[in-house]
């Protein structure tokens, strides 16, 4: 006697996938705007608090020769002792270079300030003045 063995092959059938597929889909509209929302909240609160570290190493500064860096000097003088400096116990900022904002910008630095004896800001993620949300302008003075 001959026995045929029947093997029967499991698997996922293309609707069962399509379907899997499509749950995946919508599942990622709804949570991806979500987790980019606070990506961009994350960059402005790590902007203000490197503004506020950069505004306490100014201060720093200052302790040691007297006044702020000039707007020419900018903060640059953080790490590299200007010229007119007798007093410059630096460089002052850990890694010897001056950081830039989350969205790889320059600070803008301004000695005398419009606002406080300096000014320091960033333009946010459009690099413009003005904005709202990730584009707010995040400064020292409030």
């Amino acid at each position: 006697m001959n026995k045929t063995k029947i093997q029967s092959q499991s698997g996922f059938t293309l609707l069962e996938l399509l379907v899997v597929l499509g749950i995946i889909a919508m599942l990622a509209g709804i949570v991806g705007p979500q987790v980019m929302k606070h990506m961009g909240e994350s960059k402005t609160k790590a902007a203000k608090v490197q503004i506020e570290d950069l505004s306490a190493t100014l201060d720093m500064y200052k302790l040691d020769l007297g006044h702020y860096p000039t707007t020419e000097e900018g903060l640059k003088a953080l790490i590299e002792s200007p010229d007119s400096a007798k007093r410059w116990n630096g460089p002052y900022l850990q890694k010897n270079k001056i950081p830039l904002d989350p969205w790889q910008n320059e600070y803008h630095y301004a000695a005398p300030g419009e606002h406080g004896k300096f000014d320091l800001y960033s333009y946010g993620a459009d690099g413009k003045e003005g904005g709202e949300g990730e584009d707010q302008d995040l400064v020292s003075w409030e």
